[in-house]
């Protein structure tokens, strides 16, 4: 099952039925010639990533037998981060994300996307159409992720075109890689000669004090899993609640709350297909199938939600009990900040345009290749032109305001 050709991207379920018909851990590839085992079975996947002793994040026996010019190692490469640690060293680095992110108020977050919002909307608003993928989504999450880790909004479009060659994982990503590298060098250079109100300055001043480098390495991958997966968990959410009545029709509708559609998201199409990738200590048998030590044993949370849907239904809408923020030691630290961008976003977004009309069909909707994520390649809509009054004027002016460090209309 090759999971980097452009098949997977427009018809991920048939090669997750596939890959099922092979048992709990299915065989595929990445990429042309790197091949990993796949699980699409959740009580594997729950047992796979609650044990920490049986198997490690380290990529590094791995990654001595792959070529260093494969453009999979943008996303599986060793790193001094979280993501790729393991024991006391994995809760070093967590221990300095989780409070690096509690110094993020909500209130504060909250005005921070609608500042995000409002200016794109600002710059979309008289045109009457959109492509909520590119001019909304994926720009929206670069301003809102600028503006924590403390740079401008002018440094915007470098983070989101860089992390999207990145994540595709094909040729691109390791131009993708190179660019989004210099950037976050940039941002660390930036803020160990000034500090400020910002992710990035609390890292470098963490009591736990970590190193320049390791600080780089934590946003490096803070910054990335923060801004790709939650502009598409925007953009996804959106696909199902614009044109269908039992989510989104107007303002003073009565629909179902954003909130339903975010976790439907999670639960039945999420973001990020397949990642948190482990890999055997030692060979052993498991779930029926012999696993090779050294080789990537992917989760695929994709072939979990789309078997959740087909088998189960049913469901409060609520119902968290999807693997979309992962399980265990290395489970999402930051689901709240999440789930508050995301909805806020829509919720902004929907009150200045609440006449948002798709301009496809959901089932003609495209989407990016790449083995790891699910992610759209536009949206496009159309709604009344939103011209320019002084009451919005006025609106976005106070909004810019409470936002420092923010650009002025």
């Amino acid at each position: 099952m090759r999971l980097w050709e452009d098949g997977f991207a427009e018809d991920p379920h048939s090669y997750y039925e596939a890959l099922r018909a092979q048992g709990p851990v299915g065989w595929a590839e990445l990429f042309p010639g790197i091949l990993a085992y796949v699980v699409t079975d959740r009580r594997a996947a729950l047992d796979l990533l609650h044990d920490h002793e049986t198997w490690s994040r380290d990529p590094r026996p791995w990654e001595a037998t792959v070529s260093e010019d494969s453009p999979i190692l943008g996303m599986l490469r060793w790193r001094p981060n979280t993501l790729f640690a393991d024991g006391a060293t994995h809760i070093r680095y967590r221990r300095t994300l989780l409070d690096a992110f509690d110094l993020v108020e909500p209130h504060d977050l909250r005005e921070r996307v609608h500042h995000a919002v409002d200016v794109l909307v600002s710059r979309v608003g008289p045109a009457g159409r959109a492509d909520l993928v590119t001019e909304f989504a994926r720009p929206l999450m670069s301003l809102i992720f600028n503006d924590l880790f403390g740079l401008p909004e002018s440094a915007s479009d470098r983070l989101h075109e860089s992390l999207g060659k990145l994540m595709e994982g094909g040729e691109r990503s390791l131009e993708g890689e190179a660019e989004y590298g210099q950037y976050v060098l940039d941002l660390i250079a930036a803020k160990t000669a000034e500090r400020g109100d910002d992710l990035t300055s609390w890292l470098l001043d963490h009591p736990l004090g970590l190193s320049p480098d390791e600080v780089t390495w934590q946003v490096f991958l803070s910054l990335g899993a923060g801004h790709e997966p939650t502009s598409n968990l925007v953009s996804n959410a959106l696909s199902r609640i614009l044109g269908n009545p039992a989510y989104y029709h107007t303002l003073t509708s009565g629909s179902r709350p954003v909130m339903d559609a975010v976790m439907e998201v999670l639960r039945y199409e999420t973001p990020l297909d397949n990642y948190g990738v482990h890999y055997a200590r030692e060979s052993l048998s498991f779930h029926g199938v012999w696993v090779r030590a050294a080789v990537p044993v992917v989760v695929s949370y994709g072939a979990l939600a789309h078997f959740a849907e087909r088998d189960e239904g049913g469901h409060h809408p609520h119902d968290a009990s999807h693997l979309s923020w992962g399980a265990g030691e290395h489970s999402c630290p930051v689901k709240q900040h999440t789930l508050l961008i995301a909805t806020e976003a829509i919720e902004r977004l929907t009150q200045w345009l609440p006449d948002l009309s798709p301009q496809l069909p959901r089932d003609r909707l495209t989407w990016r290749p790449g083995p790891f994520h699910r992610s759209l390649t536009a949206l496009p809509v159309r709604f009344t032109p939103l011209l320019p009054d002084i009451e919005q004027e006025r609106t976005l002016r106070i909004t810019r305001a409470r936002v420092p460090g923010s650009e002025q209309p």
